[in-house]
């Protein structure tokens, strides 16, 4: 098989947790900079201080000197715009933001507009509006989450013509492996599952850089099922010359890193001639073994 030229870009949530530090980060230095530990493993990350916090200009600027020039950021545009009454009543926010990330200037990976569960077809046309505002040279993803988006009819089939258009990416949410979990003993999973969006895996690619947002389920080796798929549309996605990104979630996110390396040794095994990321990792600490 032909190998691709384009890039996988795959990463975490985060890139520095408490239980990382003596596992996936033996170097002390670490501490002080767990972002050029990170980037060591991964070539992106998910950011989701954006969404709370628009991050000062210092702090971007400080990020992009961490890492180097192969690494790419994933934002989330602040709730104050996503989830407001209206997407496009703050242009000011939304000029400032779109400043803010332009300093990261190519390692700016994609922008994405996370939409609430509350937003619906019925505000199609605030969302051509808002989307026809952004900058052409900046690659957006559109997660949505109000089932009626999903119905493989007129709502659905509308959305991803208008994403195509735009060359803009549509996010694919996989949160199947976490609902797997059936009546989970333990509260931390029991409250990722009442905020994690429990909406169908369509899988498409309306731009060059769809984005796949994977959640497992909390024990690590029930993942596999849930992974295969993937393993066989990134490839086919590279192979059509399409970058796309994935970013591995898990109920507890410490375990994060081990579900990437679970998804990277499937991908090696069934594409063994493609040059794909090799994950050596410590044992997980925290690795759930008991069957739910």
């Amino acid at each position: 098989m032909q190998q691709p030229q384009t890039t996988l870009n795959y990463g975490c949530p985060m890139w520095s947790h408490p239980q990382w530090f003596g596992t996936l980060y033996a170097n002390s230095a670490s501490r002080q900079h767990p972002l050029r530990s990170y980037q060591s493993w991964f070539n992106s990350v998910e950011g989701n201080t954006s969404f709370y916090q628009l991050p000062s200009e210092d702090t971007m600027l400080g990020w992009k000197e961490q890492v180097d020039g192969g690494f790419s950021f994933t934002f989330k545009l602040p709730r104050d715009i996503s989830h407001s009454k209206n997407l496009n009543h703050n242009s000011e926010l939304l000029a400032q933001t779109v400043k803010r990330f332009a300093l990261l200037e190519d390692q700016l990976g994609c922008v994405m507009l996370q939409l609430p569960s509350s937003f619906g077809p019925n505000r199609f046309d605030e969302l051509k509006q808002f989307l026809l505002s952004l900058p052409k040279d900046m690659h957006i993803a559109v997660e949505v989450r109000d089932l009626a988006w999903f119905d493989k009819a007129d709502n659905e089939l509308r959305l991803n013509q208008l994403l195509t258009q735009l060359s803009i990416n549509r996010v694919i949410m996989d949160t199947r492996g976490l609902f797997a979990c059936h009546n989970p003993s333990d509260t931390l999973t029991l409250e990722v599952q009442s905020k994690k969006p429990k909406i169908p895996t369509h899988v498409v690619a309306t731009g060059s850089r769809p984005i796949v947002r994977f959640v497992g389920h909390p024990n690590l080796h029930r993942n596999a099922e849930f992974l295969a798929p993937w393993v066989d549309k990134i490839v086919e996605w590279q192979n059509d010359n399409i970058s796309p990104y994935i970013f591995f979630h898990m109920p507890d996110n410490a375990q994060a890193p081990w579900l990437a390396e679970q998804f990277f040794n499937q991908l090696s095994q069934s594409y063994p001639n493609i040059n794909s990321p090799k994950f050596d990792l410590p044992k997980c600490i925290n690795q759930q073994m008991s069957i739910f």
